[in-house]
């Protein structure tokens, strides 16, 4: 079922609709939040609109890099599924 929630991202309210229970989505709002105030740490004076296109290119490089560690190990893990499977039917 979705809920409707108020939340507050770059000092701006908003409401979404989700299907995700109350504390993921504050977490979401929380790291949101965080790449936010990553980015105004360290370019100071930026535009809002700036300001969140940089958040979340920093967002998406995170996700990308994780999703090619993802595919690495699942990989890595399809092969030795494949070589133990071979070896026990080696040994039978």
């Amino acid at each position: 079922m979705k809920n409707t929630y108020k939340i507050r991202i770059l000092d701006q309210e908003l409401s979404v609709l989700s299907d995700a229970e109350d504390e993921q989505v504050a977490n979401v709002v929380q790291f949101v939040n965080n790449k936010i105030e990553e980015v105004l740490q360290t370019k100071k004076g930026l535009r809002t609109l700036n300001v969140a296109i940089l958040a979340a290119l920093n967002v998406s490089e995170e996700l990308l890099k994780l999703r090619g560690i993802n595919k690495e190990l699942c990989e890595e893990m399809e092969s030795r599924a494949e070589k133990l499977i071979q070896l026990i039917k080696d040994t039978n």
